[in-house]
């Protein structure tokens, strides 16, 4: 069965028994068994979250390696698991650390979950889909247009090598969203105009410095309040909502070639975090709106802000000629229900997973790579023309938008010395000179905050 067809008859697989006597497909694994073995590369909350979900599927898996940019973290996830007494662990020669690390755990596996900081995602998916290995990788996948083209690229070679993608845009394992592209898909709102999608909400957690803590270290600590390595709030977060508006103004079809918007003009701030109490917290905006046109000439109206205590929103409606829908529902023109979805609607989370090891087993083409990366990119869009404050073309910010990563630093240091990373400079610095650790209430990278009218999104 489809996917689409899959969750609307079944919604779950019904654990260890739905997959009992399903033949793994040709070079599933490396070992030629019904075993396949898994890698987690990024040990932070969301790994270990989605390592959860993938083993709570039943399937005849072994975790045999996991890796982290960070000692502590990788040894404190491996202890855990070790304590777990589970026997679907074997981490013997399996923990690894460093920024080469995501090499060694992929090169163990069959199948790896990729959850490391946005920033590094095109250079872990690229290797991963190098040395063939089937991939679950959280969203976004990029965070400028660089890592966007790695992304695409990986994603063709994929296709060539029958490999399974997944992607954390978990909605499209969703059933009241998939049920309501479908109604799109058959007309009930007309022909779409526009849509609204938002991600309003409160504050993002901050971690204080450690001693000894070097400038690299720091931040990666606190990867999501530095744009080089989450993209900003848009990229990071928001991405989801902008992921669902692609979804819909592509009428379902997302793996198609204008499943993005055509150009965009955007404005967006720093209204809050730039107050004392916010010391030492990266150069991020906290307000984003956009206005993306697509290629119909239909627009998606996009607004993401993390403030607390404000009006908060995270949804997406969409309003054509007669009607309006939302996930799991739709209005006609008079506002009168019309649809509503009524079956199962199991965790997407643990959904996207399930899938995920159906894919494997039944040998079933599929790479969300595409329209994930798509996704990113609309975001990445968003962002430098909020930044810049200009309106800005899918093509031009496709080819001539600005790295935020290192790419090349990256490759340098892991070519030649990989423990020379937390003693590099990253980007981003702060407004002293040279670097030191701030005093109290100082605010160390408003220098870095991009300017709307001066900020060049093509440097």
């Amino acid at each position: 069965m489809k996917r689409r067809d899959f969750l609307k008859t079944s919604g779950v697989l019904a654990g260890a028994s739905a997959l009992t006597g399903m033949s793994v497909a040709r070079g599933a694994n490396a070992s030629g068994s019904d075993l396949i073995k898994l890698a987690l590369v990024g040990c932070g909350g969301r790994g270990r979250g989605a390592l959860q979900q993938r083993l709570e599927v039943g399937d005849n898996v072994k975790v045999v390696a996991i890796a982290d940019a960070f000692e502590v973290a990788a040894k404190n996830a491996a202890n855990a698991y070790k304590e777990m007494d589970d026997d679907r662990f074997d981490l013997k020669d399996g923990v690894f650390y460093g920024l080469d690390a995501y090499k060694k755990a992929i090169d163990a596996c069959d199948s790896v979950i990729i959850a490391t900081a946005p920033g590094f995602r095109p250079i872990h998916f690229t290797y991963a889909v190098e040395k063939g290995k089937h991939v679950f990788m959280e969203k976004p996948c990029a965070v400028d247009a660089r890592g966007y083209k790695m992304a695409i690229a990986a994603a063709k070679k994929a296709d060539e090598k029958n490999l399974k993608v997944v992607c954390g845009y978990q909605r499209h394992y969703q059933n009241p969203y998939i049920g309501m592209v479908e109604q799109v898909k058959e007309g009930k709102i007309g022909r779409l105009m526009y849509s609204r999608v938002y991600w309003n909400g409160d504050g993002i957690w901050e971690r204080p410095r450690q001693g000894g803590d070097t400038e690299m270290q720091y931040q990666m600590r606190n990867w999501y309040h530095f744009n080089w390595l989450c993209g900003d709030n848009i990229i990071e977060q928001h991405c989801h909502n902008i992921d669902v508006g692609n979804w819909v103004h592509s009428l379902g079809d997302p793996f198609c070639a204008n499943a993005h918007p055509i150009r965009c003009n955007a404005m967006g701030g720093r209204e809050v975090r730039k107050f004392p109490r916010f010391k030492n917290s990266g150069h991020r905006f906290d307000h984003f709106f956009c206005e993306f046109t697509f290629a119909d000439g239909s627009q998606m109206f996009s607004q993401c802000r993390q403030i607390a205590n404000c009006w908060n929103n995270v949804s997406e409606t969409f309003y054509g000629t007669e009607g309006r829908c939302g996930a799991g529902w739709v209005d006609d023109a008079s506002g009168k229900h019309i649809w509503r979805f009524e079956g199962d609607n199991p965790d997407p989370y643990k959904n996207e997973h399930k899938m995920h090891a159906q894919y494997i087993r039944e040998d079933e083409k599929h790479n969300d790579a595409w329209y994930a990366a798509h996704s990113s990119m609309t975001s990445v869009l968003g962002r430098y023309a909020a930044y810049s404050g200009k309106e800005i073309s899918w093509d031009d910010a496709v080819e001539k938008g600005r790295d935020e990563f290192p790419y090349d630093l990256v490759a340098d240091l892991e070519a030649s010395d990989p423990e020379k990373f937390w003693d590099a400079l990253p980007p981003v610095l702060p407004d002293t000179e040279p670097p030191v650790q701030p005093k109290d209430g100082e605010l160390i990278y408003e220098n870095s905050v991009p300017v709307p009218g001066e900020w060049k999104w093509d440097a």
